[in-house]
């Protein structure tokens, strides 16, 4: 079982940055890909980019890339999402979740995660 919890969120400007936190319970949190997602009201809810349980591979939707950048401290067991020029189409509920999933298009996929944080949330004003 692991338990995810989120903070950092807020209201940013546009164009200014945004730094979220996902710490997690347990000892097992380097056997877990981590996620984050996102969900803006009436919208359904839309990965954002995971990290390998390593650290060393990332991906990421096409509409952060460039501007968002995910990392993980294993010995904290906390993962982060940084964004950059933070956009108004960016508000939303930010959510990190846990999966054990080992293929790279498979972790673009809600179900592929298991446990999942209570969200964030974020709002980017223009």
């Amino acid at each position: 079982q692991v338990q995810l919890v989120e903070s950092g969120g807020g209201l940013v400007q546009a164009g200014g940055s945004l730094r979220l936190s996902c710490a997690a319970s347990g000892r097992t949190f380097s056997s877990y890909a981590m996620g984050w997602f996102r969900q803006a009201p009436g919208k359904e809810r839309e990965f954002v980019g995971v990290i390998s349980r390593s650290g060393m591979m990332t991906y990421y939707a096409d509409s952060v890339k460039g501007r968002f950048t995910i990392s993980r401290d294993n010995a904290k067991n906390t993962v982060y999402l940084q964004m950059n020029s933070v956009k108004p189409e960016d508000t939303a509920i930010y959510c990190c979740a846990a999966s054990t999933s080992l293929l790279p298009d498979r972790l673009r996929e809600v179900a592929a995660f298991t446990f999942w944080g209570q969200g964030t949330q974020v709002t980017a004003s223009s």
